[in-house]
């Protein structure tokens, strides 16, 4: 006889009694590939040899903090007091290396024994692994975006100042600037700033600290190419990149004195570009720095009267609404073709939204600012691990496209999480050797069983 369903649904809402013991109970299985593959691949060796001593001492030892740092970025911490809740998890002190879990505290400490000698040993890690993960995708050059992004902060961060925060113009805030390569997926540097910082201005140093790294890592033997947006529009800037022998497009400001809106009220031809863009193509000579340069314009048809429609009073009503933009660039593609490649920059910004939401580089841990400067580091550092990792196991390769889009697919970390690293299991020792029981799903077991394959080629 079939039970009424009202009987069901009271014994399915049946309160469950929690049973709190030290078992071998863990919430991250998946990290355990993780430490198989940086073992396997010898970035355990590397990170004792790069910062055992380039970082501030501490009695956990520093490749044990630097490893309980991306743990807990990898889990989706996004404070130093989500450490609690790695604590006792058995895969997380396998992969750390550690038999207890430092406290929140004690983590707080070591971070705050930064000082900025500090951080080149981290941003030289980083460079270590954004160089072995180009070589593994056997790209030919290098698509390099450089762009930077406001990190909002306490009224009481040090360094923290207002500046260039389009949102919440009166907090103090960070404005971190990034390169980001497009084909392999790795950010190559990060360096912290001020938030009064113009991003063009204050870019030399990091520029030239960027092609020190590249020839340091990689060698001469990478074409370079750099996309970036318009505050980048420098007569320095570009001279430091053709001194590099690098190709660039670069966003143009609607400067006076630049003379791109007299080219354009000449311009009687357009060449098409999509159903709604079209392009013409100058060389523009620039009178205050006495150089000629070539500059793509673009404009794109829309439907209705936006605040950009009729840039500086240049154009009739009657000739529609228009958007007008342009690029300068020394790379010999064509107007549709320069096109494709700089709407490739919008990874960049899905970058720095995974970055923000599923690594905490928004997060500020500290009033000091080489604390904050180290996490952010330690951010990147994991978001590169996890690019890597996907590299040698699930990445699949895809086709290259003119936008330089990632040369394989990869899953974010929100994605892999889910589907590897926040995995239940239990870890047991049947007949004295440690097991791993990651449950009866199928798809979890099929994906552990997989990942256990690739490891072992």
């Amino acid at each position: 006889m079939r039970r009424p369903k009202a009987e069901l649904r009271a014994r399915v809402n049946r309160q469950l009694t929690f049973r709190y013991e030290r078992t071998g109970l863990t919430s991250y299985a998946g990290l355990e590939f993780v430490r198989r593959w940086l073992r396997r691949d010898g970035w355990l060796p590397l990170l004792r040899h790069e910062l055992a001593t380039a970082l501030p001492p501490t009695d956990y030892g520093v490749v044990g903090l630097v490893l309980v740092v991306v743990a807990l970025l990898l889990g989706g911490g996004r404070r130093l007091c989500h450490l609690r809740y790695l604590d006792g998890d058995p895969i997380v002190r396998r992969f750390c290396g550690l038999r207890r879990l430092p406290t929140a505290r004690t983590l707080g400490r070591w971070l705050g024994a930064f000082r900025v000698r500090h951080l080149p040993a981290l941003q030289r890690v980083n460079g270590l692994v954004a160089a072995r993960a180009i070589r593994h995708t056997g790209q030919r050059r290098l698509t390099i975006d450089v762009d930077g992004s406001v990190v909002s902060t306490g009224l009481q961060v040090a360094w923290a100042q207002r500046g260039y925060n389009p949102h919440r113009r009166k907090v103090p805030s960070y404005y971190p600037i990034t390169a980001y390569e497009a084909q392999s997926g790795q950010v190559l540097r990060v360096q912290n700033r001020p938030g009064d910082i113009h991003d063009g201005k204050a870019a030399r140093p990091f520029l030239r600290a960027l092609l020190h790294q590249l020839r340091a890592t990689l060698g001469g033997r990478y074409p370079l190419e750099f996309r970036m947006d318009g505050a980048f529009f420098r007569r320095d800037v570009l001279a430091l990149l053709t001194r590099a022998g690098a190709e660039y497009a670069i966003k143009v400001p609607f400067y006076p004195w630049v003379g791109v809106k007299d080219c354009v009220r000449r311009t009687r031809t357009w060449t098409r570009v999509t159903a709604t863009v079209s392009c013409a193509d100058h060389e523009v000579d620039i009178a205050p720095w006495a150089q000629r340069h070539r500059i793509v314009v673009y404009r794109s048809r829309v439907q209705h009267e936006t605040a950009k429609n009729f840039q500086l009073d240049l154009f009739d009503p009657s000739d529609g609404h228009y958007e007008y933009s342009a690029v300068v660039t020394n790379k010999a593609l064509g107007g549709p073709a320069l096109w494709a490649f700089m709407c490739g920059r919008g990874v960049h910004e899905k970058v720095y939204g995974e970055l923000k939401n599923g690594f905490a580089f928004g997060s500020v841990p500290s009033m000091r600012y080489a604390a904050n400067s180290a996490w952010q580091c330690l951010s990147v550092l994991a978001f590169n691990l996890s690019r890597s990792f996907q590299l040698a196991t699930t990445a699949r390769r895809r086709a290259a496209s003119r936008k330089r889009r990632a040369l394989f697919r990869f899953e974010t970390i929100h994605t892999l999480r889910a589907l590897c690293l926040q995995r239940a299991g239990v870890l047991v020792h049947p007949h004295g050797r440690a097991t791993l029981d990651v449950g009866p799903a199928a798809a979890v077991t099929e994906r552990f069983e997989r990942l256990d394959r690739l490891l072992a080629a």
